[in-house]
């Protein structure tokens, strides 16, 4: 079990584990999770750790189909502009590794971001915190779970 999936049981949320064979040579974790699971890559979304001004952590999360636009992250947590942070860093406050960064559970809670296209769909997945498991739940959920705010975020 890892913290993602511990904290989605105790707040007792509907969602499913997907469990596939990671491989480490594949070049796109998101890319690989929806091949593996079968899912329309739309529906994945992965969890990026940024820092606002250079100051505060925050979490983006965005289909794998896309990339986080830092301006529309930065506007939307106050700041001026947004970079992707340092890996020491996200392992630190988070916890887990790259690639394996889970939107749950996390060490720190940090300001989150989810983009507005997921609440189209009834169940999107993220990682469950560890390469090659996602946990699959309703935006929703994951928004109230997460303290997260749906905002446009990415660019095509």
């Amino acid at each position: 079990m890892t913290p993602g999936i511990n904290a989605a049981r105790k707040a007792r949320v509907a969602h499913t584990i997907h469990e596939y064979n990671h491989d480490p040579a594949s070049e796109s974790y998101g890319t690989e999770a929806a091949e593996k699971t079968g899912v329309d890559p739309a529906r994945i979304f992965k969890t990026l750790v940024v820092a606002i001004d250079e100051k505060e952590l925050a979490v983006g999360i965005v289909p794998v189909t896309t990339m986080l636009n830092m301006k529309l992250i930065a506007r939307a947590a106050g700041g001026k502009k947004a970079a992707m942070a340092d890996k020491q860093a996200v392992q630190r406050s988070t916890g887990y590794v790259l690639g394996g960064v889970s939107p749950l559970g996390q060490k720190r809670k940090l300001r989150t971001f989810i983009d507005e296209s997921g609440q189209s769909f009834e169940t999107i997945f993220v990682s469950a915190g560890r390469r090659g498991l996602e946990i699959e739940l309703a935006p929703q959920d994951l928004a109230r779970l997460v303290d997260g705010v749906f905002v446009s975020l990415h660019q095509e």
